[in-house]
């Protein structure tokens, strides 16, 4: 079927937390538009991973939208830290309160993109052979979007069960009396690990690199607290705003130098026991920039761990020693490091004894083999440029996406990419999308990309690019703010790390903008203030 002969103004390609609300501002603004979406429904990466512990890292009133003050007063949080099928039910309770369903084609893969220089359209050819065209396309992918399963000798032969976690089945996966493997301790992966352990025979962790983690502190919102919470919306988004990482932590206004190691320590104790992301983001801000001061409260943290796990040779191995805390992505737990003092639990460092392969009953390492009847891979994604990579986009004199970023992204402000006309980004590669509160990031990008389409139509043009210098000057700025971290020469998805990347490839990569939110929002307000002078318009 071909829908070549009605043009729509423009098409989203995403249905989760950055696509439901783009489509809510397009519907406002009055084009004509469509929203396709690979998944059976929408939620995006609330939809797709359904594995247990899964939930939110950030409190859960900062997550949730803030353009509507209705929608604000009518939802109520149940927890600080919301979980999977609350989330799910949320964005489902946004997208019927503001009838945006019917925007919405859900079952529809999007597997290229052509531009026709001549009609200024976009083709959009779907997984089933269908063709859409549009003025405009806007992506809403995400930033996890595309799973990361490492090539495993042998992984087909596993006579038993075996998925990555962003496909977990929707029907409950029997655990009582079998033996599981989990693949990766990352976030999704010390969100599971204590959620199965007592409920499995026998629970073997494959750890590639241990990571820093901290107690998430999470509790139930009761009635009253959430009354009081609506009371403070205000100031809560006040505080998100004015946070580098758009959370409700600001840093300590002390400095480090000012204090004693007792007094560090007794304030430590203090942020530990608090909520999310607090040892991190409310810390005194040189544990983030100086080494000395991240080297203290890393052995503070390592400490900590100590004092959760009963044998001293497996906290050790729980304990990175390749970076600094805070300088990869943290993830927050929950009992985490007291499912290893279980006795059905077991800790498997396989940078001491790596993977040889998966056979039909298990996995073998170099030092012996591992029955299993279920493997769990939570090995990650390859961030940020993953939903895009996936499709085959060719722009203007035949120029493809993944060829132009084959050895590096290059944007404008994270949201166009020379060379792709009429084509936006929400929450691309070089936006703050991977080092921010994700909803916080992308009301900022939805609404600024939503201000340059309204400027566009108001004009009458038909086509809009970046210019060369623009993208140059960006480029320069993102490599700029990310060479200036302590954590720029870490190997980690923050720093474009991709396991997949072709023999030859930099590990490192300028995929995030690390100047932080309000400087981004900033440049993005400077570039609307100038009627967008490094857009090419015509």
């Amino acid at each position: 079927m071909s829908n070549k002969n009605r043009p729509y103004e423009a098409i989203i390609i995403g249905a989760g937390v950055a696509g439901i609300y783009q489509a809510k501002m397009l519907a406002d603004l009055g084009v004509n538009f469509l929203a396709f979406e690979a998944n059976d429904d929408l939620g995006g990466t609330w939809f797709k991973n359904r594995y247990p512990g899964c939930r939110f890292d950030s409190e859960s009133y900062t997550y949730g939208y803030k353009f509507s003050r209705e929608l604000l007063e009518e939802w109520d949080w149940k927890e600080h830290f919301s979980p999977q099928p609350d989330n799910l039910k949320y964005l489902n309770f946004v997208a019927d309160k503001f009838d945006l369903r019917q925007y919405f084609r859900f079952g529809c893969r999007v597997q290229s993109m052509l531009w026709d220089e001549s009609a200024h359209l976009w083709s959009i050819t779907l997984a089933s052979g269908e063709v859409y065209q549009a003025r405009f396309v806007i992506t809403c992918l995400g930033v996890l979007s595309k799973k990361f399963v490492p090539a495993f000798k042998g992984a087909d032969e596993f006579s038993g069960v075996a998925f990555h976690t962003y496909d977990w089945p929707a029907d409950p996966v029997p655990l009582s009396g079998r033996k599981v493997g989990i693949i990766g301790t990352g976030a999704t992966g010390i969100q599971i690990i204590p959620e199965i352990a007592g409920k499995v025979a026998e629970l073997t962790v494959f750890q590639r690199h241990p990571n820093w983690s901290v107690p998430l502190n999470n509790d139930p919102i009761s009635s009253a607290e959430m009354e009081d919470i609506r009371s403070r919306y205000d100031e809560i988004f006040a505080t998100c705003k004015k946070s580098q990482g758009g959370f409700c932590h600001l840093p300590m206004r002390r400095d480090y130098t000012d204090t004693t190691p007792e007094e560090r320590r007794e304030f430590w104790d203090e942020l530990y026991e608090r909520r999310g992301f607090a040892l991190l983001l409310a810390n005194y801000r040189e544990t983030f920039l100086d080494a000395q001061a991240n080297r203290e409260l890393s052995a503070y943290v390592a400490d900590r761990i100590r004092g959760r796990v009963n044998d001293a040779a497996t906290a050790e191995k729980l304990i990175p020693t390749n970076h600094g805390f805070g300088m990869r992505r943290l993830p927050l737990e929950t009992r985490y490091f007291e499912a290893y003092n279980r006795e059905n639990v077991r800790l498997i460092d396989l940078n001491e004894t790596p993977i040889e392969g998966i056979t039909q009953t298990g996995i073998r390492t170099v030092a012996q083999h591992h029955d299993l009847d279920l493997i769990i891979y939570a090995t990650g994604f390859q961030a940020i440029t993953g939903g895009l990579s996936s499709i085959v986009i060719e722009g203007a004199d035949g120029q493809v996406l993944n060829d132009k970023w084959r050895d590096e992204t290059s944007t404008y402000l994270g949201t166009m990419t020379r060379g792709f006309p009429n084509m936006l980004m929400v929450a691309g590669p070089q936006s703050v999308s991977g080092s921010t509160n994700y909803p916080q990031a992308i009301e900022t990008g939805v609404e600024w990309v939503t201000a340059l389409l309204r400027h566009t139509l108001a004009g009458q043009h038909t086509r809009i690019e970046a210019s060369q210098a623009g993208e140059d000057f960006w480029n320069a700025e993102v490599a700029f703010r990310q060479d200036q971290m302590p954590f720029s020469k870490v190997r980690s998805w923050f720093t474009g790390y991709n396991p997949n990347a072709a023999a030859g490839a930099s590990d490192f990569r300028y995929n995030n903008y690390w100047g932080g939110v309000p400087k981004y929002r900033k440049f993005l307000q400077d570039a609307a203030d100038e009627h967008y002078s490094q857009v090419e318009f015509s």
